[in-house]
C-alpha cells in the first residue's frame, strides 16, 4: 500500500513522496525504511529529526524538520495510526461456529447460536453461553456461569461457578475469575496455639458489558454478594482485585496494580502500574492513582495522587523540592557562618 493510498483511506493529505510503498508500522525510534509511524505529541518532535520511517502521520498544524520522506496530515494521528494498524497486521484466526470433539460440555449447559468452543474446553452443569461467543482451547467454565453475547475467551481462562459476564467481554490468556477471596479467621486455642479457619467465600464475580481483562489477572469472588467490574472497564495484565471490590464504568487498572477487599473505585478512574489500594476505601469518580502509589484513605473526585502514602499531585511535587531547599539552606548557613567568622575577627 502506498503512502497516497493510506492517506486517501484516512482522509488525510500527503506532503512528500506519495508513491512510497509501506510494509509495516513502527514507532519513530524503531522505524525502518518502508515503515509508517506517527507523532501524537510535540515532546517527541526530536525523534522526527532522527526517524528512519518512510512516512509519518502528523497533525494538520504540526511544523518541524523531519527525516521522513513523506508526511500524512490528519486531525488525530494517534487515532489514524490505530485505524491503519489492522491493514498491516496478520489476520486473526477465524473461528467458525462449532464444538471441538475433545470439548466436554454438560448436558444441562445452554449454548447459544454461532458459538465456537475449542479443544479440551470444559463447560459444566447449568452454564449458559450467549450467541456468537468464541471460547478458545483449554477454558474452564464452571457450574451456572452465565456468559453474554459475542464474548471472546482466550486459552486457559478459568471462570468459576456462578460468575456472570455481560456482552462483548474479552478475557485474555490465563485470566482467573471467581477464585476465593483472602478471608481467614485466627482462633486462639486453650493450649496457646492458633488455628486459622477459612471464611467461606460464597459470592460471585459480575462483569458488565464490554469489559476487557489482560493476561494472568485475577478477580476474587465475593465473600457474600458480588465483586463487580463495571461496563467498558479495561484491566491490564497481572492485576489483582480482591473480594467484594466494586469498580465503576469506564475505569482502567494498569499492570501489577492491586485492589484489596471491599474497596470501591468509581467511574472514569485510572489506577496506574504497581499502585496498591487498601481495603474498604473509596476512589471517587475521575480520580487517578499514580504509579507505585500506596492508597490508605479515600481519594476525592478528580484528584490525582502519588507516593506512599499517597498524597495529591501538587503536594507530592512540593515534597520533591524539600531536599533541594535543604541543600540550598545549608549553603546559605555555611556562607553566613563564614561571614560571621570574618566579622568576629
Amino acid at each position: 500500500m502506498t503512502v497516497q493510498e493510506i492517506a486517501e483511506r484516512l482522509n488525510g493529505t500527503v506532503e512528500g513522496d506519495g508513491t512510497i510503498e509501506i510494509q509495516a508500522l513502527a514507532s519513530l525510534q524503531e522505524a525502518r525504511a518502508g515503515d509508517l509511524s506517527f507523532l501524537h505529541s510535540d515532546k517527541y518532535a526530536r525523534q522526527m529529526q532522527e526517524t528512519k520511517a518512510s512516512a509519518v502521520l502528523v497533525s494538520e498544524q504540526w511544523a518541524s524538520p523531519t527525516t521522513a520522506k513523506a508526511l500524512i496530515r490528519v486531525p488525530d494521528p494517534n487515532g489514524a495510526f490505530a485505524t491503519a494498524a489492522p491493514w498491516f497486521a496478520p489476520q486473526e484466526p477465524v473461528r467458525k461456529p462449532g464444538i471441538h470433539s475433545t470439548a466436554v460440555i454438560a448436558e444441562s449447559a445452554k449454548i447459544g447460536a454461532d458459538v465456537y468452543i475449542g479443544p479440551w474446553t470444559v463447560v459444566e452443569d447449568g452454564a449458559v453461553i450467549g450467541d456468537g461467543c468464541v471460547i478458545e482451547a483449554q477454558v474452564f467454565i464452571g457450574q451456572h456461569v452465565r456468559i453474554g453475547k459475542a464474548c471472546h475467551i482466550y486459552p486457559q481462562v478459568t471462570i468459576r461457578e456462578g460468575c456472570v459476564m455481560g456482552d462483548r467481554c474479552i478475557l485474555h490468556c490465563g485470566v482467573r475469575i471467581g477464585g476465593d477471596g483472602y478471608g481467614f479467621n485466627p482462633v486462639f486455642q486453650p493450649d496457646g496455639t492458633i488455628r486459622v479457619d477459612k471464611i467461606p467465600q460464597l459470592g460471585i464475580v459480575e462483569l458488565g458489558n464490554d469489559v476487557e481483562i489482560g493476561s494472568n489477572t485475577t478477580i476474587d469472588r465475593a465473600r457474600f454478594g458480588r465483586t463487580r467490574i463495571g461496563n467498558s472497564t479495561k484491566i491490564d495484565n497481572l492485576v489483582q482485585i480482591g473480594h467484594n471490590v466494586q469498580v465503576g464504568d469506564c475505569s482502567g487498572l494498569i499492570a501489577q496494580s492491586g485492589v484489596a477487599g471491599s474497596a470501591r473505585i468509581g467511574n472514569g478512574c485510572l489506577i496506574w502500574a504497581q499502585a496498591g489500594i487498601s481495603g474498604h476505601i473509596t476512589v471517587h469518580d475521575m480520580a487517578q492513582v499514580g504509579p507505585m502509589a500506596g492508597v490508605s484513605k479515600d481519594i476525592a473526585s478528580g484528584e490525582y495522587v502519588l507516593g506512599a502514602p499517597a498524597v495529591p499531585k501538587r503536594e507530592f511535587a512540593k515534597s520533591l523540592m524539600i531536599p533541594r531547599e535543604v541543600a540550598r539552606l545549608k549553603e546559605e548557613v555555611k556562607a553566613l557562618r563564614e561571614e560571621l567568622a570574618k566579622l568576629q575577627k
